[in-house]
């Protein structure tokens, strides 16, 4: 799979530790920033993975800031994304199965590296279910953008 990923500078560290995950993984990893832990402005990595997601250029996208908040917010702005701020296992499986999420977000002061990486891990794995009452609300959040 391709995967988007950015972060800023309070994300950058944690973002490592999930390229090399996804790298193990077999995946694609596009690195859209930042490059360093140089202070920078959160809203520029959001858009440039959640754009690359709505073009489809990636198939995911992944966002790290320190709490994920200012992530999740901008990356929602862009037409075509349904981002998820996931800080336990649960939500993020669920960001799949019932809001067919194609980025998720993490905050690197919320959760512990081992977190993280078990959250992204089951985030990967899990599947859009396809039911009924998923497609409609999932439709539904499209027509309002």
């Amino acid at each position: 799979m391709r995967i988007a990923i950015g972060s800023d500078h309070a994300g950058f560290h944690l973002k490592g530790e999930i390229i090399k995950l996804l790298e193990r993984l077999g995946h694609d990893c596009r690195d859209l920033g930042t490059y360093s832990q140089e202070s920078c402005d959160y809203p520029d990595y959001a858009q440039a993975v959640a754009k690359a997601v709505a073009r489809g250029e990636c198939e995911r996208g992944i966002l790290i800031c320190a709490t994920g908040i200012g992530m999740s917010m901008a990356a929602n702005r862009v037409k075509g994304v349904r981002a998820a701020l996931c800080h336990d296992l649960f939500s993020a499986r669920r960001s799949r199965e019932h809001n067919d999420a194609n980025v998720l977000c993490l905050g690197a002061e919320v959760v512990g590296v081992g977190l993280a990486l078990e959250i992204v891990r089951t985030w990967l794995a899990a599947e859009f279910s396809g039911g009924e009452r998923h497609r409609r609300r999932v439709e539904k959040i499209e027509a309002m953008e």
